[in-house]
C-alpha cells in the first residue's frame, strides 16, 4: 500500500499505539513491577499500562507467559480478547532473542 492510507484500518493503529505505550499511559515511564495473585492461579508478574498487563498462568495443566489487555466490568478486572498466550517454548524463543530484538527496535527507532 503506497502512502495513499488505503488499508490503514483499526489494527494498524493498535499496532502502534502498543509500540508508543510505556506504561503509564503517556509514554514515559518503566512498566510497573509486581508479583502477586489474584483470585485465580495466575501470577501478575507486571502491569504494562494501565489496562495491559503481564502474568503467568496455569492453562489446562500447561504453563503459558500470558501478554493482555484487561477490560473493567462491575468493578473486576476481567481478561479481554485481545492478548497471547506463550507456551513456555515460544517464551523460551523470544527471551533467547531479546538482544536482536532490542537492536532492531533501536535501528529502527
Amino acid at each position: 500500500m503506497s502512502g495513499t492510507g488505503i488499508g490503514r484500518g483499526k489494527r494498524k493503529e493498535e499496532e502502534q499505539e502498543l509500540a508508543s505505550d510505556d506504561g503509564d499511559g503517556t509514554g514515559h515511564g518503566p512498566p510497573k513491577k509486581t508479583t502477586k495473585t489474584d483470585d485465580s492461579d495466575d501470577v501478575v508478574v507486571c502491569e504494562i499500562s494501565k489496562n495491559r498487563r503481564v502474568s503467568v498462568r496455569n492453562w489446562n495443566g500447561r504453563i503459558v507467559v500470558d501478554i493482555r489487555e484487561f477490560y473493567l466490568k462491575d468493578g473486576k478486572q476481567l481478561p479481554g480478547k485481545k492478548g497471547i498466550s506463550l507456551t513456555m517454548d515460544q517464551w523460551n524463543i523470544l527471551r533467547d532473542h531479546v538482544e536482536e530484538i532490542d537492536k532492531a527496535v533501536n535501528e529502527n527507532s
